[in-house]
C-alpha cells in the first residue's frame, strides 16, 4: 500500500475543511522477534498419531499513542478456547496425542505457521488432522468450516454430529483459503479445517472488537463439538 486513509468522525468538525493538515510519523523495526507456543499430551495408545489444535495470539496492537486493537474475537476467543481444549485433555489423556500450537504473526502474513511447518516441531506426517480456531466468540447463525469441501469425510463427521447432538444451528462448508494458520499445513498435505463462528458483531481489525461484545453463546457447544469430532478421527 502506497497510500494513507484519513478517517474522522464527522461530529467533530462544525463545517467541511477545505484544508487539512496533519503530521505522520513512521517507523519499520527490523526482525522483530516472536514466538509460536507449543505443548503436547502424549497419547495413550497411539502417541505417534498427532491431533493438532491451533489458534493465533497475535493481533493489531496498538496503532499510534492513542489507538489500541483489542482483537476480543480475533483472536483472544479462539486462544481462550484452545486453552480450555488443553485444559480439558490434560484432565483426560487420549489414544492420539493432542498437540496445541498458538501462533504469531498471523496478522503480518502467516509468518508463525509458515516457520512451524518448515522447521515442525514433530514430523507433519505424524498429523492426522489439524483444528485451527480463529474468531470464535459469536455463533448466533453456526459456523464456517474453511476447507470442509476439500475433506469432504471429515465433514460429513462434523455435521453428522451437530445434527445428532445440535449444538449449532448451521455447519457451513467453504472451500480452500489462506485466510488463516490452518493454510500452510494443508499445503504441506496435512488435512486440516479452519472453524469460525457466524453472526453477533462485526467489529473487524478495529477498535470495537473487545470482550464486552462477545455473546460467546455457542462458545460451549463449539468445544463439545470439537472434541467429539476428535474422539471420532480416533476411532
Amino acid at each position: 500500500v502506497n497510500y494513507v486513509i484519513i478517517a474522522a468522525d464527522k461530529k467533530s468538525l462544525p463545517v467541511s475543511p477545505s484544508e487539512i493538515e496533519f503530521n505522520i510519523s513512521n517507523e519499520e523495526i527490523q526482525n522483530f522477534k516472536a514466538s509460536n507456543i507449543c505443548a503436547i499430551i502424549k497419547g495413550t495408545k497411539n502417541p505417534d498419531s498427532v491431533l493438532v489444535i491451533s489458534g493465533h495470539y497475535d493481533h493489531l496492537g496498538g496503532m499510534g499513542r492513542n489507538t489500541y486493537f483489542p482483537g476480543a474475537n480475533d483472536n483472544a476467543s479462539g486462544t481462550s478456547l484452545l486453552l480450555g481444549l488443553a485444559k480439558y485433555y490434560a484432565a483426560n489423556p487420549q489414544p492420539y496425542s493432542i498437540a496445541f500450537i498458538c501462533f504469531a504473526g498471523e496478522e503480518a502474513g502467516l509468518i508463525g505457521s509458515k516457520y512451524f511447518t518448515e522447521h515442525p516441531l514433530l514430523p507433519l506426517d505424524k498429523i492426522r488432522f489439524l483444528i485451527n480456531i480463529d474468531m470464535v466468540g459469536t455463533g448466533d447463525e453456526g459456523i464456517t468450516v474453511v476447507n470442509g469441501l476439500q475433506y469432504p469425510k471429515e465433514y460429513s463427521i462434523l455435521t453428522q454430529l451437530n445434527n445428532t447432538n445440535h449444538y449449532l444451528s448451521k455447519v457451513n462448508a467453504r472451500g480452500k483459503a489462506a485466510n488463516s494458520d490452518h493454510y500452510w499445513f494443508t499445503e504441506k498435505g496435512v488435512p486440516a479445517f479452519f472453524i469460525y463462528t457466524l453472526g453477533g458483531i462485526k467489529a473487524y481489525h478495529d477498535v470495537f472488537d473487545i470482550s464486552s461484545t462477545l455473546p460467546l453463546n455457542e462458545y460451549e457447544d463449539l468445544f463439545l463439538l470439537i472434541t467429539k469430532f476428535n474422539t471420532k478421527l480416533m476411532e
